[in-house]
């Protein structure tokens, strides 16, 4: 018998990508229908991409993308060479996170948006990203980020693992995907940060902020329908900075800025 979570995730889910396959090419490529077909998940992605953007040092190219699926990073970084795990329209390169196709020194920043937590090593993605990109470089993200908040939404109502108290930088062998666990960089990026400060001496985590609390949750984001008409995003924008105050214990996001020394 299904969950409750389980009943509500099958709901509220998108008829673009319901009962899809999520490692298939297809599902990813009809995201980006999705987000195109969505006003208020539109406007979520350009916020996002802005945050980027404005923390890709200047003069940074090339940059590279890690995972750029379904959506349009390529609209706000000049230049920016879009990658995925595997074939997608629109993508430039298809490789593996883990064994980046880049010389020694080679890249100005790489940046990734919900992509963090499907990397099956962070460590190893984290030794490739010392190994390629030039002193003064960045990884700039955006990811999941645990809270008192989110504990319950990602874990009720998004399909994906969300398992803050894991002791691993890993995610069990799986599908590009449908591996993940969305807890990943909260656990390297604080709860495990003094472990990352010593085992990556060339970089140095120079900000994370947390954020997002409602704004995605009631877009319903690329898997569910919207929640909310367009015209409100501006008012849960505003309700989000009234608790910004309080937003560790209500983040759902947070962007993250690692820097190469």
């Amino acid at each position: 018998m299904a969950s409750f979570s389980e009943t509500l995730r099958g709901l509220l889910a998108h008829p673009l990508t319901r009962g899809l396959d999520l490692d298939d090419p297809r599902t990813t490529e009809l995201r980006r229908e999705v987000i195109r077909s969505k006003p208020f998940l539109r406007r979520l992605y350009d916020d996002w991409y802005r945050c980027i953007a404005e923390q890709v040092p200047l003069g940074a190219a090339p940059v590279l993308e890690v995972g750029s699926g379904a959506a349009y990073l390529d609209d706000w970084v000049e230049g920016l060479i879009t990658s995925e795990a595997f074939f997608c329209r629109k993508v430039k390169l298809v490789a593996d996170a883990m064994e980046l196709p880049f010389s020694t020194a080679s890249l100005g920043a790489i940046v990734m948006t919900d992509v963090f937590h499907h990397i099956r090593d962070a460590r190893r993605f984290l030794q490739e990203a010392v190994r390629c990109l030039r002193p003064g470089g960045r990884i700039v993200m955006i990811e999941p980020w645990v809270s008192t908040w989110s504990r319950i939404t990602w874990t009720m109502l998004h399909h994906e693992p969300f398992l803050p108290d894991s002791a691993a930088w890993s995610i069990p062998v799986s599908g590009p995907l449908s591996g993940a666990n969305g807890a990943l960089p909260w656990i390297v990026f604080e709860r495990d940060l003094a472990i990352f400060t010593k085992e990556f001496p060339h970089l140095t985590l120079q900000l994370v902020r947390p954020m997002m609390p409602f704004r995605y949750l009631v877009s319903g984001g690329v898997s569910m329908r919207s929640l909310m008409p367009t015209f409100s995003y501006g008012i849960w924008a505003t309700l989000e900075r009234i608790i910004e105050p309080w937003i560790r214990n209500w983040a759902m996001f947070a962007l993250i800025v690692i820097g190469r020394r």
